[in-house]
């Protein structure tokens, strides 16, 4: 309470020198932001407006390069961060230090700060890490993702961060390559529906908001009269407001403009090879559902389409982005995306300057040669080159989106949400994430039981594998680094192996091996064995595989384990990888993506607190050879096809026969199973036999009387050990290529 009333004195001071003051019209937040930047735009000079282009690393920003070069923007790449561990109280400070040297320049205008938050507030120790975006695509629950946007938006906001470069809308069509988990799915339907993340992040527009205009909602609002406002009443407005508003919203970014999921071979940053027509249906329709509910900035791919680097592709930013699609938030390049348009990169800056600017680039994450950027674009604009009208278009877009935000109101952070990061509600919703996001792909052998839910109360169980017991590899890239971390000490969590140490009965013997020999195996009478394996950590070019197959030991742990004891395999992986070789002697398979923090997610579903939903975001091939391979391809013939995803039983029938009393006690429980019990009723989707579906991914489906979803056929065949094959011969391939 003490810092709230130094800074209530602060403002009411502000407020008092202002009414005395030269009246200034685009620092009056009662004007229209069209007024404001016009007045703005005829006080800046061109330096100032080439300065306001310009975003650079923390690294290499100090308070007087903002004041003297009116900096637009700071970032955090992967992993830059003010101190090893830092508090969000740290990350304010730094933020609050580079701003107050943009608040001292001529014109004081504010510097916006940027920061990937790609799974969460993923470069800050102690944030909630949700599962990566090919895990919540898993989900097919758009509202889910609405809320991890709006938790994301408050743990970044704690850190005094008003801006992420998230949702990635790439629709992957290969797994090659190295970004695909951050792709919501190979079906751009999916990824269409998940932009409601940007609501998240953002807020929901009114209805009254024009299309293309970018919206932020969670800031400070002013004195909402302006006829009738007087002193008075703005000094209580701004007493109410200040220890009532939240600003728990962010500017977003949906990146990367555009068919970077598409290139040839799954190579990160190649060639996306496609007509008009194809690109517009399936990578465009992501940018136009994100424009509609008001994204304040798009992010330009590193990749090429059809030979020509879109940081330099006039008819696609300019021409369709901003004309067409009707646009009006700022585009910014990707990290030294502009150096990369020549190859090699930044072979001729100035060139690469000139083709992206004109292209339509309005912001460039230059990050660190600042000097050569502002030198070679004053050049370009004194020679005529790049006219002044299209630095000004530039320019109007960023403080479009400055004013919009209510950065001008309030540049400065404060520490009133710190406690937001890493809330336990926030892991709570992570948690619940994970445990959607998991796919069951087999649940016992031809002829025998499901080997799942596992009983909580056994003699003894082993558990093995590299992934089991290793947060890092569980978080994936882009957690704390940009190509993640090895271990479990670089943020908080619970790993796999931790969650199953708190969800089995107290009297249950836990063994962990990470690669257990057979004849270990052999010689302990294990009631069953859950295998946890998959991939290390990767971001971008270094998670391009050729192979896609799990680190060593995994294979040797999976028949060293499955060929003595009954056991479940866990997955942790941004992408389907060879598994086919396996599948025969594993009881049960699991493919659980990239969590995240919260591993009591996967156990909640292992364990049967909560019944597998989960379908598969993406196709699941048999050999690297199909590759690229989608659904509707002529050559489909998947090992699980896009959608597959068994189910357990349901809550009811599990907590009837449930041996540990712990189930018993979580809290809400009895209304989850009637919530479960209901959604078998509630029609929502095509039905048959007055069964529906509710997956939010077939909503096309609304309409039609002969589609027969696979959930519907789990249901009516009663085993949730029922194979895909036997499904796509029951139903028909064509039925289950109309389903996408």
């Amino acid at each position: 309470m003490g810092m709230s009333l130094v800074k209530l004195v602060v403002w009411v001071s502000w407020l008092a020198m202002a009414v005395g003051a030269e009246y200034v019209k685009y620092k009056d937040p009662k004007q229209p932001v069209a007024a404001r930047i016009k007045d703005l735009m005829s006080k800046m000079t061109l330096a100032e407006k080439i300065g306001q282009m310009a975003q650079i690393d923390r690294s290499v920003a100090t308070e007087q390069i903002l004041r003297d070069y009116s900096i637009g923007s700071v970032l955090s790449g992967g992993g830059s961060e003010p101190l090893p561990e830092a508090k969000a109280e740290d990350w304010i400070n730094m933020v609050n230090a580079f701003q107050n040297g943009s608040l001292s320049s001529r014109l004081g205008i504010p510097m916006i700060y940027g920061i990937d938050a790609i799974h969460g507030h993923n470069n800050v120790y102690n944030a909630t890490i949700f599962p990566h975006n090919v895990g919540l695509g898993a989900t097919g629950d758009p509202e889910l993702v609405k809320k991890i946007g709006a938790a994301t938006a408050l743990e970044v906001r704690a850190t005094g961060i008003p801006y992420v470069f998230a949702p990635c809308i790439a629709v992957c069509r290969d797994p090659r390559w190295g970004r695909c988990y951050e792709s919501y799915s190979e079906n751009h339907k999916v990824v269409e529906q998940m932009t409601d993340i940007i609501l998240g992040l953002q807020g929901d527009p009114p209805s009254t908001w024009r299309k293309g205009v970018p919206y932020v909602g969670g800031k400070y609002e002013t004195c909402p009269n302006r006829t009738i406002c007087s002193l008075y009443l703005c000094l209580f407005s701004l007493f109410i407001l200040f220890f009532l508003s939240v600003r728990g919203k962010v500017a977003a970014c949906a990146k990367h403009f555009v068919g970077d999921g598409g290139t040839t071979r799954g190579i990160n940053e190649n060639n996306t090879v496609i007509d008009m027509h194809g690109l517009l249906s399936m990578y465009m329709p992501a940018y136009s559902q994100s424009i509609i509910k008001g994204v304040s900035t798009v992010m330009v791919s590193y990749s090429s389409w059809n030979g020509q680097k879109m940081h330099a592709n006039r008819e696609l930013i300019s021409g369709f982005l901003k004309n067409t699609l009707k646009f009006k938030g700022f585009v910014i390049s990707d990290w030294q995306g502009i150096d990369r348009i020549t190859s090699p990169p930044h072979a001729n800056y100035t060139y690469s300057v000139q083709a992206a600017i004109q292209a339509g680039i309005d912001m460039v994450m230059v990050p660190f040669n600042l000097t050569e950027f502002v030198d070679d674009l004053t050049y370009l604009v004194d020679s005529k080159v790049i006219p002044m009208d299209r630095i000004d278009d530039a320019v109007q877009r960023i403080l479009q989106v400055k004013f919009t935000m209510g950065l001008f109101e309030t540049p400065m952070a404060d520490f009133s949400l710190v406690n937001e990061l890493g809330s336990q509600a926030h892991r709570d919703l992570a948690r619940e994430a994970v445990r959607k996001s998991l796919v069951l792909l087999k649940n016992g052998k031809p002829g025998s039981t499901p080997l799942l839910p596992l009983p909580k109360k056994a003699s003894k169980i082993l558990v093995a594998g590299t992934h089991a017991d290793n947060l890092g590899y569980q978080c994936g890239g882009w957690t704390i680094n940009w190509q993640g971390f090895n271990g479990n000490n670089s943020t908080r969590g619970t790993t796999i192996l931790g969650a199953i140490k708190s969800t089995v009965d107290r009297s249950t013997e836990i063994v962990f091996r990470e690669s257990p020999d057979a004849n270990f195996v052999k010689s302990n009478k294990f009631d069953y064995a859950i295998v946890v394996v998959g991939e290390p950590p990767y971001a971008e070019t270094a998670g391009d595989s050729t192979n896609l197959t799990m680190i060593d030991p995994g294979p040797s742990a999976i028949n060293n384990v499955c060929g003595t004891v009954k056991c479940v395999v866990v997955i942790i992986s941004g992408r389907p990888i060879v598994i086919e070789p396996y599948v025969s002697a594993i009881d049960a398979l699991v493919a659980a993506w990239l969590p995240g923090t919260e591993g009591q997610g996967v156990t909640d579903v292992l364990y049967g607190d909560y019944r597998f939903s989960g379908k598969l975001p993406r196709t699941w091939f048999k050999t690297v050879d199909q590759l690229p391979m989608n659904v509707g391809d002529s050559h489909y013939d998947p090992l699980f096809p896009l959608g597959f995803g068994l189910k357990t039983e349901s809550g009811a029938s599990i907590v009837s026969r449930s041996t540990s009393s712990a189930t018993l006690r979580r809290p809400g429980l009895f209304i989850f199973m009637i919530t479960v019990t209901l959604s078998f009723y509630i029609t929502d989707g095509c039905t048959r036999g007055g069964r529906s579906h509710s997956d939010p991914r077939l909503d096309q489906f609304r309409h039609c009387s002969t589609f027969y979803p696979v959930e519907v056929m789990l249901n009516e065949v009663g085993s949730s050990s029922f194979s895909p094959f036997s499904i796509v011969e029951t139903i028909g391939a064509s039925n289950i290529l109309s389903m996408y």
